[in-house]
């Protein structure tokens, strides 16, 4: 099936195989960051914006993304731009390590501040829940979230 969506803001034309996954779609069209983890929605690897919105890539079928507007880490930033503030706050305070869950954690972030410009540590835990990371045990994470959120306010 032809799909027809937006890819961080191009419109793309895909064929989708039958049941075919989103995740899978979107790594098939070499959308490396978007990661296979655990394949049932509990990791956060996957994670896509959908419409603006935080979700996991592995647990849509390609087809619900017909017309929509699909964001990956890629997206983040304008082409010939500097780096997303959340992306610049991660390197600053080490929140990246081996990188596999970053674009998740990005992206998920990317949601929140949106929604919430001025967000405590509780709400950057509970809309980073389900993201899992092993090896920055989170507070970076946390603290680099809460950087953007500043620099992004002034």
């Amino acid at each position: 099936m032809d799909l027809q969506l937006t890819l961080n803001g191009k419109r793309v034309v895909w064929q989708a195989e039958p049941g075919e996954n989103a995740l899978d779609l979107l790594r098939r069209h070499s959308l490396s960051s978007v990661k296979w983890g655990c394949g049932e929605g509990d990791c956060g690897a996957c994670t896509i914006l959908l419409d603006g919105r935080s979700v996991r890539s592995c647990l849509l079928v390609a087809a619900q993304l017909q017309g929509r507007e699909v964001t990956t880490v890629e997206g983040i930033k304008e082409p010939a731009g500097p780096p997303h503030p959340l992306q610049t706050a991660f390197v600053e305070k080490g929140a990246v390590q081996c990188g596999y869950c970053t674009p998740g954690m990005l992206l998920s972030a990317k949601a929140l501040l949106a929604s919430n410009p001025s967000p405590s540590t509780e709400e950057v835990c509970r809309a980073l829940d389900g993201n899992l990371c092993r090896c920055t045990g989170y507070q970076k994470i946390i603290e680099a979230v809460q950087l953007a959120a500043g620099r992004m306010r002034d």
